[in-house]
């Protein structure tokens, strides 16, 4: 097996569904293969943060289409593969950075195989959609909650304070939707954040980030995404154009390009308990038009 030397080069920030390929490698990992091609228009889960699920897809050689039953970031110095848990970060000297595609063992694909790669169209739709309705709804929670903090603390991309990216403890994004969980622990109370009466309000709060929600969709803002390039460890920036001011956050995933797409989006939320420490749980559900 020869490992390849450089990232893999990914297609799906810019919205494609579809691209041909060449495999550099395939080592047999948790009962299947693992398939390492120079490129790819999957959407992988990542090692660091890894919020949004794979793309579901398809890979086809000249024998055969195969189903792609997971997609994840892997990690190679040139001897060893690594899927999954990457010992080094993205970006690290030596190291390149691919997409491993998982598929069941019978798969008739070698090193050198000219092959195509086909994300499902619906599949990715509703995951991007969740996606970008995660960030509105993250700076909506963060200008609801912006009276609650008595000293400053970091700004989020749009000014206020950063309650969701200071608390946030867990993140996934669902089909047309996504579910955060934030943690109001005593360093959060330490760092400025006034938690009394929230658990009795969370009505109000819910009402408040709907509100802000709304005029956002009703604008209809763009939605694009920002890379310093177009391999796999590259950094790239979801960038909406809100009617205030453009919002930019650090981020892999794939999006909607427009929040007019996201049609009616509304929250909820629930006061939850870990170990003793109090957890707000946002849930948040777009509905698209027809």
């Amino acid at each position: 097996m020869t490992l390849p030397g450089r990232d893999t080069i990914v297609t799906y920030p810019a919205g494609e569904l579809t691209t041909s390929a060449r495999v550099v490698a395939v080592a047999p990992h948790d009962g299947g293969l693992a398939v390492v091609a120079d490129r790819t228009s999957i959407h992988p889960v990542a090692a660091a943060w890894p919020d949004q699920p794979a793309d579901a897809g398809v890979l086809r050689t000249g024998d055969g289409e195969y189903a792609i039953r997971d997609a994840v970031v892997a990690a190679t110095d040139g001897e060893t593969l690594h899927i999954g848990t990457l010992p080094v970060r993205p970006g690290t000297d030596g190291w390149a950075f691919v997409v491993a595609h998982l598929v069941d063992a019978d798969a008739a694909v070698g090193e050198g195989d000219e092959v195509e790669f086909e994300a499902d169209a619906a599949t990715r739709r509703a995951l991007s959609i969740g996606h970008t309705a995660c960030h509105a709804a993250s700076l909506a929670l963060n200008r609801a909650l912006a009276g609650r903090w008595s000293k400053s603390a970091r700004q989020d991309a749009l000014g206020a304070p950063d309650f969701d990216g200071i608390a946030i403890a867990t993140s996934r994004i669902e089909p047309m939707g996504s579910v955060d969980r934030y943690r109001l622990n005593k360093s959060l109370r330490r760092a400025g954040f006034d938690a009394s009466g929230l658990a009795d309000s969370l009505g109000e709060l819910a009402a408040s980030v709907d509100a802000t929600l709304e005029g956002w969709v009703a604008a209809d803002a763009a939605v694009r995404i920002e890379r310093d390039g177009d391999g796999l460890g590259d950094r790239r920036t979801w960038v909406c154009d809100l009617p205030d001011a453009p919002a930019r956050i650090p981020c892999g995933g794939t999006h909607a390009a427009s929040l007019g797409e996201l049609g009616r989006v509304r929250v909820s939320f629930e006061m939850e308990d870990d170990a003793g420490t109090p957890v707000l749980r946002m849930t948040t559900r777009a509905n698209p038009p027809s």
